[in-house]
């Protein structure tokens, strides 16, 4: 009886918190007259996709996907990288100074990046690299770098270093340590880094919109803050649930796939010794 009433309460859990997502997929499925319609319908009479299609055919919502592609997949790979480098290096200085370091690494990552938003702009327009792809990675780099060091060092430092030394007698390089051994034995912490940066970079609104005023430039969450009706009084709403449906399901659906990754490496991340 305890089991049965603990899993009930688990079901009102997860019905309470997914039922926004599922509001927002009921909203996006109603034809457009039926979003605004009273009393209101919990469930549309009829399931309809023109909202879907109006967000494809009024808007160059196609483009925006394929910007925030590029950026996210770009600055995940980069920052992964170079994180996995300066991880590598901290692994064989002082452990003291390493976790001084790691310190640093650790208040900036948490620092809001709103605050980086005006500097970040005046270098990169000085750099003539505003409404450009080039810009908007650097500024996701230079943001998700120190959380991508913090979380693959501690992965690194799960892992014994006499494989290290191991690999030294075999002829391998540093570079061949790095990437035969310390990166296939951490692949739950660097999937978990590259998933939570990929959403970031994904979901990211102010620099985004700050980096790239071009409407050509947006990247997805820009593109959504900018839907309009035909007049500045009407409100799209029908359009944005679905905009919002179609950039949400690849991330559920990404995360379901690397669950139980990101759960054994959140689970490494977090604890040391």
């Amino acid at each position: 009886m305890r089991r049965f009433v603990v899993y009930i309460f688990l079901l009102v859990v997860v019905f309470y918190s997914l039922f926004p997502f599922l509001w927002t997929i009921i909203t996006a499925l109603k034809p457009p007259e039926e979003v605004f319609s009273l009393p209101v319908s919990y469930l549309p009479s009829k399931l309809s996709l023109e909202n879907f299609s109006n967000v494809f055919v009024k808007r160059d919502f196609g483009r925006y996907i394929i910007n925030s592609l590029i950026v996210a997949f770009s600055s995940t790979i980069i920052t992964v990288f170079l994180s996995s480098l300066i991880a590598f290096k901290l692994r064989y200085i002082n452990p003291e100074r390493a976790i001084n370091l790691q310190k640093w690494l650790l208040i900036i990552a948490i620092i809001p990046p709103a605050l980086f938003v005006v500097p970040v702009f005046i270098v990169l327009k000085s750099l003539n690299l505003v409404n450009n792809y080039l810009g908007l990675i650097i500024a996701y780099t230079f943001l998700n770098f120190p959380f991508g060091v913090w979380m693959i060092y501690a992965g690194f430092s799960k892992i014994p270093k006499e494989l290290d030394y191991a690999g030294y007698i075999d002829g391998f390089s540093k570079m061949g340590i790095l990437f035969k051994i310390l990166l296939p034995l951490s692949k739950p912490t660097v999937s978990v880094v590259s998933i939570l940066i990929f959403i970031f970079c994904w979901n990211e609104f102010l620099i985004a919109l700050t980096l790239m005023p071009d409407e050509r430039m947006y990247t997805v969450p820009v593109g959504i803050s900018m839907l309009s009706g035909v007049s500045i009084y009407e409100i799209p709403w029908g359009e944005i649930n679905a905009a919002v449906t179609i950039t949400t399901l690849p991330v559920i659906v990404l995360i379901g796939i690397f669950q139980k990754w990101i759960i054994e490496g959140l689970t490494a991340g977090a604890i040391k010794g």
